[in-house]
């Protein structure tokens, strides 16, 4: 008989799962899993000796240091500085915003005056925004949203940026220095060890089933307590109605070269180029082979058959989240992680959220 189960062998289990080993280390536990391997979306295999993410980059960043403590007690990290370049037909801009990205753009040499052309381009827009580009052009001038924001954001959310609304960018972070790192996090860096062989330790002492559909199953379950990290709607066989998503298709390419583009991160952001992004694998871990793997990067609409990416957090899908939600507290069973919440995670935040329901929930109890 099993103490707990865990649906879904994806970051949020897998750190509830060390948790309560940590506390428990007799509790059994039962992980379901309905795909044919564990660690969810962020998932690596080895190609060619390089190791791939199948679902996407996935670059660790974090300021909160408990969760750096937590994941460095399983994996050591290098020290990958996310640099990422933008392609808007053929010219090369640097992101994120900064002074390299002005210099290209403008041919301009100081920040009085990359402050200055911002600034007058902001003026276009009179009034409150109406729409996305209304805010965007607000924030950063027409010149940066026309190359660097509209054709990415268009194709990301399938819409024309006219039609999206303002409060999807609340802020776009500008940079007046030469410092090309994204992420402002003090701490960042790949899983030497690739982050499949961090679930795996997570896991450890569990029982994992895979190829398990625990919604064809989940009579033999009932008695048990139960964590869920699929999707709420669909635990309820969409009772109150769809939450919407967008979805997103890779298309995986071993080339013989040893280098593509020269960088882990190239962002398309023109609207004609039907991906959105390439990520060239090698360089996140500076893994050597004589061939390269990449993998471009397609939004799109989501339909059941497809997996969810991001949530169309708009006041339609939060209301009828918050629907499922309350509904859900009569039940033995607790949604976490990005699906069961509702909610694009980051890494870390993953593991907060884990952390954050492990105590509020008392699992430490089980």
């Amino acid at each position: 008989m099993y103490d707990i189960c865990l649906v879904g062998a994806g970051l949020f289990n897998a750190t509830i799962a060390k948790l309560l080993k940590q506390k428990n280390k007799d509790i059994k536990i039962l992980v379901l899993e309905k795909r044919d391997h564990i660690g969810g979306n962020i998932y690596d295999k080895k190609i060619e000796n390089i190791t791939v993410h199948q679902y996407g980059a996935h670059i660790f960043h974090t300021s909160d240091m408990e969760v750096w403590k937590f994941i460095n007690e399983v994996s050591d990290f290098n020290r990958f500085t996310n640099s990422p370049i933008a392609n808007y037909y053929g010219e090369i801009y640097n992101l994120p915003f900064n002074m390299n990205t002005f210099v290209s753009m403008w041919g301009i040499s100081t920040i009085d005056e990359a402050k200055e052309i911002i600034e007058n381009q902001r003026k276009e827009i009179k009034s409150e925004p109406k729409n996305l580009e209304e805010q965007a052009i607000s924030l950063v001038g027409r010149d940066i949203y026309e190359k660097l924001i509209k054709g990415y954001t268009e194709k990301q959310w399938g819409k024309d940026c006219k039609d999206l609304p303002a409060f999807i960018i609340k802020r776009i972070p500008v940079r007046f220095t030469f410092d090309n790192n994204y992420f402002n996090d003090s701490k960042q860096g790949i899983p030497l060890n690739g982050y499949t062989e961090i679930i795996k330790k997570l896991f450890d002492g569990c029982d994992i089933e895979l190829n398990t559909d625990y919604l064809k199953c989940k009579e033999k379950y009932k008695n048990i307590k139960t964590i869920y990290t699929g999707a709420i709607d669909e635990f309820y066989d969409y009772k109150f109605g769809e939450l919407n998503w967008r979805s997103l298709k890779f298309e995986q390419e071993i080339l013989q070269k040893e280098d593509f583009q020269g960088n882990a991160v190239v962002n398309y952001t023109d609207r004609e180029t039907p991906y959105t992004r390439i990520i060239e694998h090698k360089h996140f871990l500076s893994e050597k082979s004589p061939v390269t793997v990449i993998t471009k990067e397609y939004p799109s609409d989501w339909s059941r058959n497809l997996e969810k990416y991001y949530p169309i957090n708009d006041e339609k899908n939060q209301n009828l989240f918050e629907k499922y939600k309350n509904f859900s507290q009569k039940d033995n069973i607790i949604f976490g992680g990005r699906l069961g919440m509702y909610k694009y995670l980051d890494m870390d935040k993953v593991i907060r959220a884990a952390i954050d329901m492990f105590n509020e929930k008392e699992l430490y109890k089980i």
